[in-house]
């Protein structure tokens, strides 16, 4: 059986030509796993926008009403670098749904896959860096409620530090937060993670593959979570407008093989999201492709 997969058409909402932030992605990257065979109609799965009363596990309702009514304030609208368009609101909270629906698959099947998510700068109360809701820590509060698990680690392994997740789980111990990011990075200031390894500039894979081989099986045996959320960012590219790492494309293919094949072979499902990258859309796209292709050999290789 082929990994699951989460994506909706009203994902890559319409922005002004002028925008850095690239949100055809979404949409071209579902083209790209169809045209490659990685994404067939048996395998993807269509979400539904977040119920409030899920949202409102981690971000309370001043917020996101401001949000959505287009009510926040100048500066908070500046933080987050997106205008609250109804189409955007409507792709933020079906992402949201996307992902909780990803967890949900992942532990029913070992592995699931989103084309969205990762969005690990949103705090409680407040947005920032193109993130308005933190689509994994909603799905973390949700699936701890219901009862679905009860120990989850994070694996965050976008170029930027998971900060907002940090601080949301900072005295949650049913949820590790583990970030692998560039220490002299966005965010200026840092949050505490469980586990924080921050990188010099200009690391290369060998390096890089071998700090998160080191520290990433001793934490699954440790820790025996029931569920691994997997941040697969591109963003550690060499070529990344916002990086500062210095990861090839096959760094980022085995980085994201480490991370399944740690997970899968001691028996932990892992949920994979998208999150951040920063480059023309080709290669982009490209580069957000590879989680897919590792999910579905790191599947395949452990019988699922």
């Amino acid at each position: 059986m082929r990994p699951p997969l989460v994506y909706h058409p009203a994902y890559s909402a319409p922005l002004p030509s002028s925008h850095r932030f690239p949100m055809a992605k979404f949409r071209l990257l579902h083209d790209l796993l169809r045209a490659r065979d990685l994404a067939r109609d048996s395998q993807l799965h269509q979400p539904l926008p977040a119920p409030r009363r899920w949202i409102e596990q981690v971000h309370p309702r001043t917020y996101h009403q401001a949000f959505a009514r287009n009510q926040l304030s100048a500066a908070q609208q500046r933080r987050i670098g997106l205008p609250a368009t109804a189409p955007l609101v409507r792709r933020t909270w079906l992402a949201v749904g996307g992902t909780v629906l990803t967890a949900r698959l992942a532990l029913r099947h070992g592995v699931a896959c989103h084309l969205a998510g990762g969005t690990h700068h949103a705090f409680a109360a407040q947005g920032s860096g193109f993130c308005i809701f933190n689509d994994y820590a909603v799905a973390a509060r949700v699936l701890l409620a219901e009862g679905a698990v009860r120990q989850l680690l994070v694996v965050d392994l976008d170029v930027h530090q998971g900060d907002a997740t940090a601080a949301l789980f900072a005295e949650e111990p049913r949820v590790f937060t583990f970030s692998v990011h560039c220490a002299s990075n966005f965010p200026l200031h840092k949050q505490a993670s469980d586990l924080d390894l921050p990188l010099a500039d200009g690391l290369e894979d060998q390096a890089y593959l071998e700090t998160v081989g080191e520290h990433l099986p001793v934490l699954l045996e440790r820790l025996r979570p029931d569920l691994v959320l997997y941040n697969a960012g591109v963003d550690p590219h060499r070529d990344d407008r916002l990086g500062r790492l210095c990861l090839s494309s096959e760094g980022l293919l085995q980085r994201d093989r480490l991370v399944f094949d740690a997970c899968l072979r001691r028996g932990v499902p892992v949920a994979s999201v998208i999150g951040g990258g920063y480059d023309s859309l080709p290669e982009l796209v490209e580069r957000h492709g590879l989680v897919f292709r590792a999910a579905a050999e790191q599947a395949r290789l452990h019988g699922l």
